[in-house]
């Protein structure tokens, strides 16, 4: 059970985003990331995750122009640290790196995923109607 203060500091900071954040959020929410759930703002221990997949047991961050700051990089060292020694991998993004590197970004996040959670590609990305041609060709293009 977290701390109430931390609970309502999280419900402030959802209601609060960065564009960054509403961007990332639109990517993640409601399981639009292959059927991975995220939580945003989510408490855990003493701090508060940006983008938390418990199945996954990752964190993606988001970092404005304050997390450039030497003593901001050496808390957010620290944090990432104890993070990381509960099992719960970090991948910190620069809020500007999301509007020129997305795909970069999602491809990123993608096989982190992948890596510590597999799940199928969803249908959509799956070979359509031409998997089954060439296969009946014996794998040789038309």
């Amino acid at each position: 059970m977290q701390p109430p203060k931390l609970t309502t500091i999280a419900q402030t900071l959802r209601k609060r985003d960065t564009w960054a954040e509403k961007l990332l959020w639109s990517w993640l929410r409601d399981r639009r990331f292959s059927s991975y759930k995220f939580r945003r703002q989510h408490p855990f221990g003493p701090h508060i995750l940006d983008f938390f997949c418990l199945e996954a047991c990752l964190n993606i961050e988001l970092d404005g122009f304050g997390h450039g700051y030497p003593a901001q990089k050496k808390l957010d060292a620290m944090r990432d640290a104890w993070l990381e020694a509960r099992g719960i991998k970090v991948m910190r993004f620069w809020n500007s790196h999301l509007r020129g590197q997305k795909q970069a970004i999602r491809d990123s996040i993608w096989s982190t995923l992948q890596q510590r959670a597999p799940h199928p590609l969803p249908d959509y990305c799956q070979p359509g109607p031409c998997k089954s041609l060439r296969a009946s060709q014996g794998g040789k293009e038309a």
